[in-house]
């Protein structure tokens, strides 16, 4: 064969196939992408991610439908996400919560077994308390808790970011409660709620319509600051615990999905946090739009990932 011959025909093999590749990555998405979110509903990573789905079908014109798939401190649904195919038509959500379960050994799965894509939300935690309790202020509680250590009930998820902040809290205070092990933020409330446990750490999203009800009182919020949607009640650190409980929620994609198909994911989140009505509605639910792209967010994964795995023998 001739060179010339043999070039063109290299040149069209190769051209052949790569098409397809390069044809769905121009074209994507060209069906709906299912939105695995791997805790009930009703809890914070529900509300808000539904939220982002909504404005991200907006943005790609497709369908983004919410699948939840609870269990196992939120890794029954990212195992099932890293089970899909790299192709653009599968994301999840995580939050540190994985990063927790990883290093506390609920899951060999880590962040870097998916590929991140953005940050888009964090959210402002709160000491939430069942109203029968009588509790209206922190030293209510702490006196009560400290006079009868382990009788009283704090509902966690085991392994999770629950547990590590109930141990933290715990460590700060000088005090000891019961732990009961609850999947995702859904079931907790609706069992504090129920007077089945006395207090839990949540965000403010999630428990509004319970306070709102009269089941629940917020003793503290454990943000830097006061959040405007209870100006009259004092952070942890204005008691004098130098405490923050912070979740931030991001989105990524099974491990080998095309860059090209990455950078088109993350080019319409930056738009999406830019929105007003999406930082209106996350705002609406409790949460704040915190945004970081491709290589911010693996830079604050690793660091945090350093940070937690730093912290794992709280829950031993």
């Amino acid at each position: 064969m001739k060179l010339h011959t043999f070039i063109a025909a290299s040149t069209a093999a190769a051209a052949l196939a790569t098409s397809p590749f390069t044809m769905a990555t121009d074209s994507y998405p060209e069906k709906p992408i299912e939105f695995i979110v791997p805790w009930g509903p009703g809890g914070g990573s529900d509300l808000l991610m539904r939220i982002v789905g909504q404005h991200l079908e907006e943005a790609l014109g497709e369908a983004v439908p919410i699948i939840n798939m609870p269990g196992a401190s939120g890794t029954i649904g990212l195992r099932e996400a890293t089970r899909r195919d790299n192709d653009g038509y599968t994301i999840t959500q995580i939050h540190e919560g994985l990063l927790i379960a990883h290093h506390s050994g609920v899951t060999d799965l880590n962040w870097d077994d998916f590929d991140v894509i953005s940050m888009m939300t964090s959210i402002n935690s709160v000491i939430a308390v069942n109203a029968d309790t009588g509790w209206e202020t922190l030293d209510d509680l702490l006196e009560d808790v400290t006079a009868s250590p382990g009788e009283y009930r704090m509902g966690v998820t085991m392994g999770g970011i629950p547990h590590l902040w109930a141990v933290q809290f715990e460590e700060a205070t000088g005090t000891e409660f019961g732990y009961v092990g609850y999947e995702g933020t859904g079931e907790r409330l609706r069992a504090l709620a129920g007077g089945h446990i006395s207090v839990a750490i949540e965000d403010y999203s999630s428990t509004s319509s319970f306070v709102e009800n009269g089941d629940m009182n917020i003793l503290a919020v454990a943000t830097t600051e006061r959040i405007d949607e209870l100006p009259g009640t004092p952070t942890l650190q204005e008691l004098g615990y130098d405490l923050e409980f912070l979740v931030t929620r991001g989105l990524v994609a099974p491990k080998g999905t095309p860059e090209a198909i990455l950078d088109t994911l993350e080019s319409a989140l930056a738009t999406i946090a830019e929105s007003e009505s999406f930082r209106t509605q996350v705002a609406n639910v409790g949460g704040t739009v915190r945004y970081m792209g491709r290589a911010d967010y693996n830079d604050y994964l690793h660091d945090m990932n350093q940070a937690i795995e730093a912290n794992a023998h709280l829950l031993d």
